[in-house]
């Protein structure tokens, strides 16, 4: 087997969190485009749908289908059905994510962080366990979380200023951190059955929401110049989830311009 061969997913069979998002179309494309049999999964199964009939039209082989993160039985019933259709599953890409706190930040209700930490905390754990379990009894197998700069440095205020948006979401800082640190826990739980678990931290996703002005100030923060777009997190996906990185494990790979190097 050359070196090219072992980015390929083929006969592979993965699971995809949450694949409708900015980063979750990427990665849904990323993981299907190398060959791997794909679920994709989000309590908002229309949508996915929608995207997976796109895929295989393109002759890429996905398939959507429903669960609710916040609730245990549906990703146990997740668990079954892909294991039901496919008989096993290789890849785990974690990246489901809630955002429940964006309107009203650090002084939102404490209810509406203990709903945060219900799906992106104990959420996080029980799928992960579902998941890794299956593998583990494979004998191999790869976990890729999907966390953020975020999870790696506090907000970085200058960023946002002159603009409305802002950074001071205390939820989404605090269980992207605690993901890198699971991710390591899950690398030393499941590494003597042959289970990688991985952690990728991408930079700021530029969409046309964003201002001019945070772009520009965004984008002097790294040491490329820009945001992230449409493809920047596929190879990096690819090569976790893949036997390229076969060697591999507890690790969390920033993939932002340089920003959390500067």
């Amino acid at each position: 087997m050359g070196v090219l061969d072992t980015f390929s997913l083929k006969g592979k069979v993965a699971l995809v969190t949450g694949g409708a998002g900015l980063y979750g179309k990427q990665v849904l494309q990323a993981v299907a485009e190398a060959g791997a049999k794909t679920f994709v999964a989000s309590r908002h199964v229309e949508a996915l749908e929608k995207l997976a009939g796109l895929h295989r039209q393109g002759g890429l082989d996905v398939t959507a289908l429903q669960y609710d993160q916040g609730e245990e039985k549906s990703i146990l019933a997740l668990r079954d059905e892909i294991v039901k259709r496919a008989g096993r599953c290789d890849i785990l890409v974690n990246n489901a994510v809630l955002r429940p706190m964006m309107k009203a930040g650090f002084r939102d209700d404490a209810s509406t962080f203990d709903l945060s930490m219900r799906v992106n905390a104990t959420g996080l754990f029980l799928i992960t366990r579902a998941f890794g379990d299956i593998m583990a009894a494979q004998g191999k197998g790869s976990i890729v979380n999907i966390g953020s700069i975020h999870g790696m440095i506090g907000p970085d205020d200058p960023i946002y200023r002159g603009t409305n948006i802002s950074g001071w979401y205390p939820d989404y800082f605090f269980h992207k951190g605690g993901m890198i640190n699971f991710t390591r826990f899950i690398a030393s739980y499941y590494g003597p059955k042959g289970v990688r678990c991985n952690c990728l931290s991408p930079g700021g996703y530029q969409t046309e929401k964003h201002p001019p002005q945070f772009v520009r100030q965004y984008g002097e923060r790294t040491f490329l110049g820009r945001m992230a777009g449409d493809t920047d997190l596929m190879g990096a996906v690819v090569f976790l989830a893949s036997d390229a990185s076969a060697y591999i494990t507890g690790v969390n790979l920033p993939v932002d311009a340089g920003y959390t190097a500067k």
